[in-house]
């Protein structure tokens, strides 16, 4: 039971990843997604979990940054980029928040804690996706063909790596 339970966790997570993977930041020395959250201590050669946000934002930053350009935002679209781009932060930032905590409480976690703590970052990437592809639906409708074409471009090629056999180390 408990492991039809984490199967049904790990594919749900599994299912989240390619809709957040293009828009959210993958952390430095945390998991970027549940599918690959550890169940003990971070490795001694993580950073510090304070570090982390700063680092996370930092990425969060360079992936708008280049979003922007290569989907040739305008200047009549920048509002509507502006709240999409936010949302991108405030889901970095939520969820970054969500690994510190996990992070400094995952060693004395019971089993009970640990798929507790899993499945509030799970219902976060969920609520996040959802608040991204409302923000990216006004952007969208308001995207020329040509800039369509390449944001569909983007996803696809964002899905479809997400969607690649991760090897594991």
């Amino acid at each position: 039971m408990l492991t039809s339970n984490f199967a049904r966790v790990v594919t749900l997570a599994a299912l989240l990843v390619p809709a957040i993977g293009l828009a959210q930041s993958a952390t430095t020395s945390l998991p970027s997604t549940p599918a690959t959250a550890p169940t003990s201590a971070l490795p001694s050669t993580a950073q510090p979990a304070t570090t982390v946000p700063s680092a996370s934002q930092a990425a969060v930053e360079q992936r708008i940054r280049a979003l922007q350009s290569q989907l040739g935002i305008t200047e009549a679209q920048m509002p509507l980029w502006n709240a999409f781009a936010q949302a991108m932060r405030d889901n970095a930032a939520s969820t970054d928040a969500l690994f510190v905590q996990r992070a400094n409480s995952v060693a004395s976690m019971s089993a009970l804690d640990n798929m507790h703590s899993y499945a509030q970052i799970a219902r976060a990437y969920a609520d996040n996706t959802e608040r991204l592809a409302t923000a990216f639906d006004s952007l969208y409708a308001s995207l020329t063909d040509t800039q369509k074409q390449a944001a569909d471009t983007l996803f696809r090629q964002q899905a479809s790596a997400a969607a690649q056999p991760k090897t594991r180390r």
